[in-house]
């Protein structure tokens, strides 16, 4: 950052190794999908040598051989991780996807790093999700820098994504978002748009030029100091507001020249703190550039700004039992405690696990004590916990679908485990002699349902396995038995998620599914009161059955279920059979009345009946309890009552009346708003159920990315006549 020198590490597919947490930098990239995240971390592969030219290492392998699934889509569905070794520090490169249905492999990258890395498109902007999460790493103090993109488009702006950035990101200090270097451009051409050649450093006051392919270091021209000036005293004026020492804002402000050691010390430990967030340019290479342009630069910054692992606290722990434990620290030779960040099958060798390690030393074939919260559920209060010894296999070092292998992983690093088959994403690993278990981290909670059945009788025998690891993997996803509505239901995060989730069951487990209408769980009750009579009297030969009874039914309040009441006199149903009258009127309410849906709220009162001494039996006034309910509902008024929810929708102030008037079209009900914070609203609603099925896909549309929910059941109410109307028409059809 100061103008250090620049030395090659050395040859393509020489595996980047650590002995000690301060020589190791984990960098998780966020930005929204296509903001070149992927790109940067080949061009950063490239520079430190771990690939060649080409992009390929010594044994073939790619930093862009990811899942298949990735390829076919043109997009990241998934964490990766690219290992490289800047400087003798070993820097773990954690790409996440941009796309918002996959924000859950994003959580684990941002658990999995010590300081995060802001890709942003200099022609495209910052957009609402990048802004969250922005939001998100400032709330647990996660140190943060940005790097422009897409500098090479023709409506890229440095200068402007630079005020755009100090806007959205500085808050009350737009000074804490500024740069350390500035574009070098070349001739402009026929397009009027002149191509970045280079950076300028402000605070070594160099011109490290790229346009004769290769990196060359000169001072700044007369032409280029006035525009270094300014830059470079409004960053060294941040850099000292940002100093632990007080004199040395004076001392600027009196004339004195602040050395540029001491401003970059002081700038690596804001960096480091997350009290200031340096602006960096990169562009990848070319054929007329060899090295990327900023890659050396970002690495300086990496190496040099970015805290070690020992200086990001590690999650709270406690024991499995939920007993306190004292905080780990980030030592090798303490107590084992690692966490599984992501679960992937390989076809070859099984379940691959990568793993952060916080503290102590993960060994091969060792065995270790695996416990979680079980992250498949959204409720972590009260939840089953999963625990058990298991033996990991071997450890390796990922680079694209290659796996090198590692004798150790010691506190800070990160690294993938074989054969861990009992653990899943968000599990703790520990000493079996001192178990752990780590806090677990949010997940969002999947709202996009999908109903499946198997395609056939052979996919169904595989089906629930597949499910079984698609969740184990994915803890966004939900899988949900309705008992109600007898469907298979996998929740997903959006339409994405849901496409990679089908793919996923196809191409790994071979299980094809289909995917079948979402049904929500409908119910009935009866408008008004009515009397039904049960008759069910048949003669064949021998014994007979027999059994007449008379109901009355009228509503209850919402709520109440059924209840059966027994007004018979003077016999006319013997006392033995009044049980079976109930169980025939709760199993046929259970099958419903009017369109297969369960009945609820209702007083059923049994008045009358007749009995046969011989003929009578429990199975005939079953019968006819059930007969009398269907004969009272056939007579009269039957409301459909569909489930209610209550909504919350978080949502940016300019997004509120879009977002109320969405809910207002889906039959929703607002009541009441109030102030988030931050510029920011929540919206909360009453809406039905059925109104909401693709909400997760519709807010995202409305919000422009910026909005989020949630959703809780509320109640069931009546549903609206010309809607139930066609439900039964449906029922009636059998469709």
């Amino acid at each position: 950052m100061g103008g250090k020198t620049h030395t090659h590490p050395g040859a393509a597919g020489r595996a980047a190794t650590a002995d000690r947490p301060s020589s190791i930098r984990n960098v998780v990239l966020v930005g929204h999908s296509g903001s070149g995240k992927t790109t940067l971390t080949e061009a950063l592969a490239l520079a430190t040598g771990a690939v060649n030219r080409a992009g390929r290492v010594e044994d073939g392998a790619t930093v862009s051989d990811y899942d298949e699934i990735e390829h076919r889509q043109q997009r990241s569905v998934q964490l990766s991780l690219v290992p490289v070794e800047w400087g003798g520090v070993k820097i773990n490169l954690i790409d996440t996807p941009g796309y918002a249905d996959f924000v859950g492999e994003l959580r684990a990258g941002l658990r999995a790093a010590d300081a995060a890395l802001f890709v942003v498109s200099a022609s495209d902007g910052v957009d609402g999700s990048t802004r969250m999460l922005w939001d998100e790493c400032a709330a647990v103090g996660m140190p943060r820098a940005i790097v422009f993109t897409h500098l090479e488009a023709a409506r890229s702006d440095f200068d402007e994504m630079t005020r755009v950035c100090a806007r959205t990101f500085g808050g009350d200090d737009p000074d804490a978002v500024l740069p350390l270097y500035l574009p070098l451009y070349g001739p402009q051409g026929a397009d009027g748009h002149a191509p970045v050649e280079g950076l300028v450093g402000l605070l070594s006051q160099r011109v490290f030029d790229y346009s004769s392919g290769a990196r060359q270091e000169s001072p700044p021209d007369g032409e280029q100091v006035p525009r270094i000036e300014a830059a470079r005293s409004r960053l060294i004026e941040g850099i000292i507001a940002e100093s632990e020492d007080e004199t040395l804002m004076d001392r600027y402000l009196a004339g004195e020249e602040i050395d540029c050691k001491t401003l970059v010390d002081d700038l690596e430990r804001a960096v480091a703190r997350g009290t200031f967030h340096p602006v960096l340019a990169a562009a990848p290479p070319t054929d007329g550039n060899r090295e990327g342009i900023g890659t050396v630069e970002l690495l300086e910054l990496i190496t040099g700004g970015f805290p070690t692992p020992a200086e990001h606290e590690a999650p709270a722990v406690t024991t499995p039992d939920g007993r306190p434990r004292p905080p780990v620290t980030c030592d090798p030779d303490g107590p084992l405690a690692a966490e599984v960040v992501r679960t992937a099958s390989d076809p070859y060798v099984g379940r691959v696990s990568l793993v952060r390690v916080f503290s102590g030393t993960l060994r091969p074939d060792e065995t270790v004590h695996v416990s979680g919260h079980g992250l498949t559920d959204r409720d972590h209060e009260g939840q089953d916990l999963h625990e058990a010894d298991e033996r990991i296999g071997a450890l390796s070092s990922p680079f694209g679908k290659q796996q090198r292998t590692l004798n150790r992983c010691i506190a800070g690093d990160i690294a993938t485990v074989g054969k861990l088959m009992r653990a899943e994403t968000g599990d703790t690993l520990s000493s079996k002699d001192d178990p752990l278990l780590m806090e677990p981290w949010t997940m969002p909670d999947p709202l996009l349902p999908l109903a499946i059945e198997a395609h056939s009788k052979a996919d169904e025998d595989k089906l629930s396995q597949g499910l079984a690891r698609l969740v184990a993997e994915d803890p966004t996803m939900r899988l949900e038995q309705n008992q109600e509505t007898r469907q298979l239901v996998l929740w997903c995060l959006g339409e994405a998620h849901r496409d990679v989730a089908l793919e996923r069951l196809r191409s790994r487990y071979g299980v094809r599914v289909d995917v079948v209408p979402h049904k929500v769980s409908l119910r009935e009750t009866f408008g008004a009161k009515a009397f039904g009579r049960g008759r069910h009297v048949k003669q064949s030969g021998g014994h007979g059955q027999y059994a007449i009874c008379e109901i009355e039914v009228e509503p209850l309040p919402p709520g109440s279920g059924i209840e059966f009441v027994d007004k018979v006199v003077g016999g006319a149903v013997p006392r033995q059979f009044i049980p079976s009258v109930e169980k025939g009127v709760r199993a046929q309410a259970a099958r419903g009345v009017a369109a297969g849906h369960p009945l609820v709220d209702v007083r059923v009162t049994l008045t009358d009946g007749k009995s046969h001494s011989v003929d009578s039996s429990d199975a005939a006034f079953q019968t006819a309890g059930a007969l009398a309910l269907r004969e009272a509902a056939a007579e009269a008024r039957i409301h459909l009552l569909e489930p209610v929810a209550e909504v919350v929708v978080l949502v940016p102030d300019p997004y509120v009346g879009p977002v109320m008037s969405d809910l207002s079209g889906r039959r929703g009900r607002v009541v009441g708003t109030e102030q988030a914070g931050q510029g920011r609203t929540l919206v909360r609603a009453e809406v039905p159920e059925i109104e909401i099925g693709r909400y997760a896909v519709d807010l995202r549309s409305v919000s422009h990315g910026t909005g989020g929910f949630s959703r809780s059941y509320a109640r069931h109410e009546p549903m609206p006549p010309q809607l139930s109307g066609k439900i039964r028409e449906q029922a009636e059809n059998g469709s």
